[in-house]
């Protein structure tokens, strides 16, 4: 069997998987649709007071997608890596033809086809609920690569995650100690010019989707845009360097 099949196999195994799981997929799209809710439609932008939401409302549309970027994938395949090692499921993994790596790309796959979903469900839900309108041309294509990176990034720290963690519970910690700092101190809801000038947010990996996505995304004027094709290459070399971590952290046997 050529490593395209397993993968595949995989990928359609891991899919069907998810969308048992009920619960998960419910709140995969309605978690979105709060976040969009709460901080578009109830918290609302005020682009002349001064403060925390103090830009027009298309500037704040990389962090709304970065919540479903980086929350799910840390959670899901954390969680999944998780119950592979409780259940000694890795163990077995050992005795077949699929290697680590490819069981780490296919469950990457489903969370990009999950996750890209959710984001386009949220970018419907943003335009429709606070009338943001995205400029229609060529280089709003490039959302689905930087999704795409920036969801097979957090899938490789998620892994990484998952194999430290020594519970579902303590990965679900770890994943909100990572996720949450990273959310607001990477250009995503707060503007670079009300965080500490010794803060280096070039550290975050989300710096880079959040400063990229703007870019194609956001027209008027503001703080935190990137040139797009660079910080694409930027999130293809560390979603590159996160898989191959994540993939050998992961356990041969448990």
């Amino acid at each position: 069997m050529s490593r395209l099949r397993r993968v595949r196999g995989e990928f359609v195994a891991a899919s069907r998987s998810f969308l048992r799981r009920r619960t998960a997929v419910f709140f995969t799209f309605v978690f979105p649709f709060l976040i969009v809710l709460i901080f578009g439609v109830l918290v609302g932008t005020q682009p002349t007071g001064g403060g925390l939401f103090a830009e027009p409302v298309g500037w704040y549309v990389p962090g709304y997608l970065a919540v479903v970027v980086l929350f799910t994938p840390l959670s899901r395949v954390g969680s999944e890596v998780a119950r592979h090692r409780e259940g000694n499921r890795f163990e077995k993994l050992a005795t077949t033809p699929l290697s680590r790596v490819e069981w780490l790309l296919a469950g990457t796959l489903v969370n990009v086809v999950v996750i890209g979903a959710a984001g386009l469900f949220l970018l419907a839900l943003l335009v429709g609920l606070t009338g943001v309108s995205p400029p229609l041309s060529p280089a709003l294509l490039l959302l689905v690569p930087f999704v795409v990176l920036g969801v097979a990034l957090f899938c490789g720290v998620g892994a990484l995650l998952g194999a430290l963690a020594d519970s579902q519970d303590g990965v679900i910690a770890a994943s909100n100690t990572v996720a949450l700092p990273l959310l607001f101190l990477s250009e995503t809801f707060v503007p670079r010019s009300l965080l500490p000038a010794w803060l280096p947010t070039e550290l975050s990996p989300l710096t880079y989707f959040s400063r990229g996505v703007r870019a194609v995304t956001y027209t008027g004027e503001g703080t935190g845009v990137g040139d797009p094709g660079a910080m694409l290459a930027v999130l293809a070399v560390l979603a590159a360097v996160t898989l191959a971590v994540g993939a050998r952290a992961l356990p041969t046997t448990d």
